[in-house]
């Protein structure tokens, strides 16, 4: 009997790949032998990755500035191609505290990188991916982007936002692509510690959860356009 010939490596672009969900993410999708283009603040992990998957593409870059987001992306497609899927995970917790405790430079900060940086994430490569005719989009949300908890209400507004962008970017899509809300589930990362303390290593750390989370990135498909998803587990 013939074997199917292999599904040929998918290109994928990933936003805050340095520490937490999106470090895992790397490992397992390259580890699948797909080819990865990932961005971070910190030059140290960015050049740790570089060294350590040389095939693929990592820069140092702040999804809050638009302007490096536009490099980033011209340096990603003409390098590595038009994402096949293209992940926007970069984001902040706030130090939790009722909303009027916070300090309007740390509210603005959350919402430019976990809200703002991925409107900028999405300016420039949506175009690339409309005109090649495919590509999914994940944003990374969260529960808090459905309920709400005291002492985290800019990080709850943020990933409502998420939620309602995405929905609405869903529907301005053309047939073929999918934009998707995720839901990582309750994970034991630093963002989870700052919030919950030591009742946060009572979860499932990150790299239990992408042998859950790299399988159900890849099944995603046009068919699920507009969907809010969680991914089980933890």
């Amino acid at each position: 009997m013939t074997k199917p010939s292999p599904r040929p490596p998918r290109r994928i672009a990933i936003t805050g790949v340095t520490r937490g969900l999106g470090r895992v993410l790397v490992d397992g999708l390259i580890a699948e032998g797909h080819v990865v283009a990932g961005c971070g603040r910190s030059e140290a992990a960015i050049q740790a990755l570089q060294r350590q998957y040389a095939g693929n593409r990592f820069s140092v870059m702040d999804v809050t500035q638009d302007r490096q987001v536009a490099q980033w992306a011209a340096h990603v497609l003409k390098t590595v191609g038009v994402p096949d899927l293209l992940i926007c995970n970069a984001a902040l917790m706030n130090d939790p505290a009722p909303l009027w405790e916070i300090d309007a430079l740390a509210f603005d900060r959350l919402i430019d990188t976990n809200v703002k940086g991925v409107a900028n994430t999405l300016r420039h490569f949506l175009p690339a991916m409309i005109a090649a005719g495919k590509g999914i989009v994940v944003t990374v949300s969260s529960s808090w982007g459905k309920t709400t908890s005291p002492n985290v209400a800019p990080y709850c507004a943020s990933k409502f936002a998420i939620e309602g962008l995405t929905q609405a970017l869903a529907q301005e899509l053309p047939k073929g692509m999918a934009a998707v809300a995720v839901s990582p589930g309750v994970i034991a990362t630093d963002m989870l510690r700052q919030a919950f303390g030591a009742d946060a290593d009572n979860h499932d750390g990150p790299e239990v959860w992408a042998k859950r989370a790299v399988p159900f990135l890849l099944r995603l498909t046009a068919k699920h356009n507009g969907q809010s998803l969680r991914i089980e587990g933890g």
